[in-house]
């Protein structure tokens, strides 16, 4: 039997989902697929096309860092459910990815998701999408070591067609927001810079701990509760850390800005929506330093060619970016970044238009 779950885009609310922030995620059509079976004997087999060899290890050897690399995103998956009391037995998995890896669109949680429904559906669990997503969270913090939030997960497998998902991750209600930009006569273009990145190197937990460090300082479960005005606390803190303030700062500002695109969006208004990407990607350029000269080209690029706004979008390091565009300047949005990149000696990005889709799903 086989299960696919998608990549997903993040149209805005960056680095927040570990803050108590919301974010707007949707689906991709790109799919990775698990062709799942039981085994007896209490042991974990992967193996993927792409990636060479067979993975096999017992589930009692599962552990942080343990398998390493991709199959550990896997493993995890059956680790975290069985920690949560779940009486999951072995497993055997050969993976077939078209969601591009390392490009931000989530090729981890979409084989996360693809996993644990498999898990779930073999093994009769019976659980709510919400648990099998906060399982694939647990395995992607706990065993590969990646201190990211839940946005990706709660995307891949909640996501609808034709919407966005409004995710609140402080208490972790959704709702579907209409997206068809496409029926507004727009396209998102997502632009892989193919400068790979990978959130388990340290980079993404420090930003992280800053968040967290900063809400303690200014006595606050997490920023979602703080104002910018509040942030002026941070002020004599962040003489013993830099980082502090332009952290906190992005989180609070992005925060409001997601309730301002969904605010448009509920209003019909999507091509209203650009320059509040443009403003994500400097808030993420300046005060959070995620981004790279190549994701910089890429929006820089897209918006004189004439698209309405671009971000980075994921976790950043490299990845991906998206752009707002008119269906009619496509083209030229497109032939302007990869003209772009050339002349400043980079690697081909690979551009492709994003439509919003439906989330995981059991497909044979």
């Amino acid at each position: 039997m086989r299960w696919a779950a998608p990549g997903r885009v993040n149209l805005i609310g960056e680095h927040v989902d570990y803050a108590g922030g919301v974010c707007l995620p949707f689906a991709l059509a790109e799919r990775t697929v698990v062709e799942a079976h039981t085994r007896a004997d209490g042991r974990f087999t992967a193996r993927s096309t792409a990636e060479d060899g067979v993975v096999d290890v017992a589930l009692d050897e599962i552990a942080p860092g343990s398998p390493a690399g991709w199959a550990g995103y896997a493993a995890g998956v059956l680790w975290a459910l069985r920690a949560a009391g779940h009486a999951v037995g072995g497993l055997d998995v050969a993976v077939t990815a078209t969601v591009p890896l390392g490009a931000g669109l989530s090729s981890s949680a979409a084989l996360e998701c693809a996993v644990a429904l498999a898990v779930d559906d073999l093994y009769g669990l019976g659980l709510a999408r919400t648990e099998l997503a906060a399982a694939c969270v647990r395995a992607e913090n706990e065993i590969v070591g990646a201190a990211t939030g839940g946005m990706d997960q709660a995307a891949v497998l909640l996501a609808t067609a034709g919407h966005a998902l409004l995710l609140d991750t402080r208490d972790g209600s959704t709702r579907q927001v209409p997206f068809a930009p496409a029926d507004d006569g727009l396209a998102v273009l997502v632009i892989d810079t193919r400068v790979r990145h990978h959130l388990a190197d340290g980079r993404y937990g420090a930003r992280r701990a800053s968040v967290e460090k900063a809400a303690a300082a200014l006595g606050l479960a997490t920023l979602r509760e703080a104002t910018l005005r509040d942030l002026e606390g941070l002020r004599d803190v962040e003489r013993l850390d830099v980082d502090l303030l332009p952290r906190a700062r992005h989180v609070v500002t992005e925060i409001a800005r997601v309730a301002e695109v969904v605010a448009l969006l509920d209003d019909g208004r999507l091509r209203e929506v650009g320059p509040l990407l443009d403003a994500s990607h400097e808030s993420l350029r300046v005060d959070y330093e995620v981004s790279c000269p190549e994701l910089d080209l890429a929006c820089a690029a897209a918006r004189a060619a004439g698209a309405l706004g671009a971000r980075m979008t994921g976790g950043g390091f490299g990845g991906s970016a998206i752009a707002l565009v008119p269906l009619g300047r496509v083209d030229d949005v497109t032939r302007a970044v990869c003209d772009a990149f050339a002349a400043a000696g980079y690697g081909g990005p690979t551009v492709r238009t994003a439509e919003p889709s439906a989330g995981a799903s059991r497909v044979g």
